[in-house]
């Protein structure tokens, strides 16, 4: 540690390649957390977990007794154990005796993605339900046509306020907050949606995955999907880096114009002209070539073989991209989890440990950037993978019954997850050991004389 310090010091280490190593040095250590323990007030499974996006400090949950909880995950109610161990106990509830509230489980709560002002929840109930979270009212209501398994907001959005849910009916359906309606219906499942997630990269794109087991990805701007992932188109590994692309590329475009250039002093044909005075044959107006009207027939949101593709052998249960866009983890009730690369839509063949999930209700995964790492739910044991070789590298063990979700918070790299036992669990980083220099420290500073 303190080489790295001295290193860092010198200038031998970036400042980024040192936040990076000691935010994986922390991450590596996760462990149960013996000074925090979040009170629950639920009295069914915890179905869903976020901590706010903004200021990385409240915690927000949902669970299947139809009541929703915010927690202060930074400043404890109190102290117990001879103040050793933090208390945090939620800052409020709504529940069923609210007047308002919910009256079957909720299946997703999220934090409105600007600010903490506002929470979505969705339950069994077929509502969707936006709070003020100073008031703890509702504020707007969404009448669905079954039951919710999934709510979305894009972090990234600066153009619209709207609520991707996926609802055991097959259609998609965009919640807007500015309006009180829906905004779009999205069509092509076969069957119920599961999960939806938004795009990391564009506020635009949004991913959905259902029981059909098909993962399709809709441009909100226009109809129809525009890609459906395929389990059979398959690359191995992971795609070079954009560094090493763009050398390859230089290197192309300078044999090209090398080519170019040798090929100016051979004489040139003579071009034949058209009646339109050009050397280039005029195409006739409203007609396509027939390289584009096949794509065009081969659109994925019509009528096509691409249509039918589908990326597990059964519900797709989860979904998560990664923080640069550039790939999507899935989660099925096949007990399988794959890697996609978003750029060319195929499965990567990366080949994840055994795993058993859950394949009745959705789960939620988290992911660690900084050291490529996905938190995977798997019955009562929350299991860490590395995205890039598929192999498990933590376990988490702590539940009694089935884990349900989980959420990363990057800001203090902390796990939370909850499950069917009711508890909401806290993983952080264990407390490092003191050195033999420091005891040695202290002991001449207790040496001292005046």
């Amino acid at each position: 540690m303190w080489k790295e310090i001295g290193d860092r010091e010198m200038g031998k280490i970036r400042p980024n390649s040192f936040s990076s190593w000691i935010k994986s040095n922390r991450i590596s250590n996760l462990q149960l957390s013996n000074n925090k323990d979040i009170v629950s007030p639920h009295r069914g499974s915890i179905n869903s977990l976020q901590v706010d996006l903004t200021e990385g400090r409240y915690l927000l949950s949902g669970a299947s007794d139809a009541s929703a909880a915010v927690y202060d995950v930074q400043r404890a109610t109190n102290y117990e154990g001879n103040g050793l161990i933090a208390k945090h106990k939620c800052l409020f509830s709504v529940d069923k005796q609210h007047g308002k509230g919910h009256k079957y489980a909720i299946s997703s709560a999220i934090w409105y993605p600007v600010d903490t002002g506002l929470f979505v929840t969705g339950s069994y109930d077929h509502y969707i339900k936006v709070w003020d979270t100073n008031t703890t009212q509702v504020v707007m209501n969404f009448k669905m046509p079954g039951k919710v398994y999934r709510t979305a907001m894009s972090p990234l959005a600066t153009s619209h306020m709207l609520i991707a849910a996926g609802t055991e009916d097959v259609q998609v359906r965009l919640c807007d907050i500015a309006s009180g309606a829906f905004a779009h219906t999205l069509s092509g499942h076969r069957d119920g949606v599961m999960t939806v997630e938004w795009s990391t990269s564009s506020e635009w794109v949004l991913i959905t995955g259902g029981c059909d087991g098909a993962i399709r990805f809709w441009d909100i701007r226009r109809a129809g999907c525009f890609l459906v992932l395929d389990q059979s188109q398959s690359q191995l590994g992971r795609r070079p880096p954009v560094l090493a692309r763009s050398a390859a590329n230089k290197v192309s475009v300078s044999k090209s114009l090398s080519a170019g250039q040798n090929s100016l002093g051979k004489p040139r044909a003579p071009q034949k002209k058209y009646a339109n005075g050009h050397g280039m044959k005029q195409l006739t107006i409203g007609r396509m070539p027939a390289k584009s009207s096949a794509r065009q027939r081969l659109h994925p949101g019509m009528l096509s073989i691409q249509d039918r593709a589908t990326a597990h052998y059964g519900a797709v249960t989860g979904l998560k991209v990664t923080d640069d866009g550039m790939y999507l983890l899935s989660a099925g009730s096949d007990s399988r989890i794959k890697l996609w690369d978003l750029e060319s839509g195929y499965n990567t063949l990366v080949n994840f440990e055994m795993v058993r999930l859950q394949t009745s209700k959705a789960i939620q995964l988290a992911i660690s950037q900084e050291t490529a790492q996905v938190f995977v739910p798997c019955m009562t044991v929350v299991k860490a993978f590395d995205i890039w070789s598929g192999k498990m590298s933590l376990a988490f063990r702590g539940h009694y019954e089935s884990v349900n979700c989980c959420w990363f918070s990057s800001q203090d790299q902390e796990l939370y997850t909850g499950g069917n036992d009711r508890q909401i669990l806290v993983w952080s980083p264990c407390e490092p050991m003191t050195d033999d220099t420091d005891t040695a420290h202290t002991k001449d500073q207790d040496n001292w004389s005046d």
